[in-house]
């Protein structure tokens, strides 16, 4: 039998080529010199005695032997990390850290409550929280780069192994006078003839809101970008435009504000959060913890019903 001789190194610059689509950003996540990377890309094909990358003039892509080699990859590498979080736990006094990478929504109403009774009930764990785009999320705990996921179900989770975290509903925000205060609900396309108080270019929420816009053909007529939800509704209420905001958001900030909250009726914007791993089976003791403190129903306030206002929007449906 043929004895391989790469290593852990090339694996995970194996791994990075692969989800990057190029050696140069791959070599870069690496920390490695371009042509240091493509040395070791070329030793393992010749190890294996074939090739795993198709190298393109606009980047690579995997072979079907890159494709067998990227998943049993991934499977060592997160086998790797588990065996790491094991001997942690049995370190005398050592923490543990759980890389958990949510999107946007999770991570500013969702989580904060239930990650702080969890941090005060294990002192031993710390965590590594992340937010990024649902796709972005999946893609790295596909990737081993996270250890739990927090996602939308509007993505595709693939082999993941998920349970239901949270309901994530998204509400127009507006003055109390404004034509579509008391409305049941609104459409997504309607506000898009709205001024709209936008959220910054890399918000995972803001991210998802524009790729909607633009499978309508249709782009947001920008006010302002403001970085946070409370900013958000301020200046809703004081008439300075429209707000999309998770409704959990909408009600703990809104409540003191003269405005109106109308649910959104596009199917899509009432999501259903999903806690994903890449697989229950070999979790660290550390992650496994989080995780099943998360799954618990009880970690989550309830949020109130969509058909209600807030106190200081009280008009009448038309």
């Amino acid at each position: 039998m043929q004895r391989m001789r790469f290593d852990l190194i090339d694996l995970k610059l194996f791994v990075a080529v692969v989800e990057a689509g190029s050696i140069t950003h791959g070599a870069a996540r690496c920390h490695l010199a371009l042509a240091s990377a493509s040395a070791r890309l070329r030793a393992i094909e010749d190890d294996l005695g074939t090739p795993l990358l198709l190298r393109k003039r606009n980047g690579v892509t995997p072979t079907a032997a890159g494709e067998a080699l990227l998943n049993h990859a991934r499977l060592m590498l997160r086998q790797l990390r588990d065996l790491h979080g094991e001997l942690a736990s049995h370190a005398g006094g050592a923490k543990g850290r759980v890389r958990l990478h949510a999107n946007g929504a999770a991570c500013t109403e969702h989580l904060p409550d239930a990650l702080a009774r969890f941090l005060a009930q294990r002192t031993d764990i710390d965590i590594d929280l992340r937010e990024a785009t649902s796709t972005a999320v999946v893609n790295a705990v596909a990737a081993g780069e996270a250890d739990i996921g927090v996602v939308s179900n509007a993505v595709a989770t693939g082999d993941l192994h998920c349970v239901p975290f949270a309901v994530d509903r998204l509400v127009a925000v507006v003055a109390a006078d404004d034509p579509l205060a008391g409305a049941s609900g609104v459409d997504f396309a309607v506000l898009l003839d709205r001024d709209y108080l936008g959220l910054p270019l890399d918000s995972a929420l803001q991210i998802h809101l524009d790729e909607h816009a633009l499978r309508l053909g249709r782009r947001f007529r920008h006010r302002i970008r403001v970085r946070t939800f409370e900013s958000v509704c301020r200046m809703a209420s004081l008439g300075g435009g429209i707000g999309i905001v998770p409704e959990a958001a909408a009600r703990r900030i809104g409540t003191p504000l003269p405005i109106a909250i109308v649910p959104l009726r596009d199917a899509w914007a009432s999501r259903q959060l999903k806690l994903c791993v890449a697989t229950v089976d070999g979790l660290a003791p550390f992650t496994r913890a989080l995780f099943t403190f998360l799954a618990e129903p009880a970690t989550l306030p309830a949020v109130a019903s969509s058909k209600q206002t807030t106190a200081s929007a009280s008009a009448s449906p038309p």
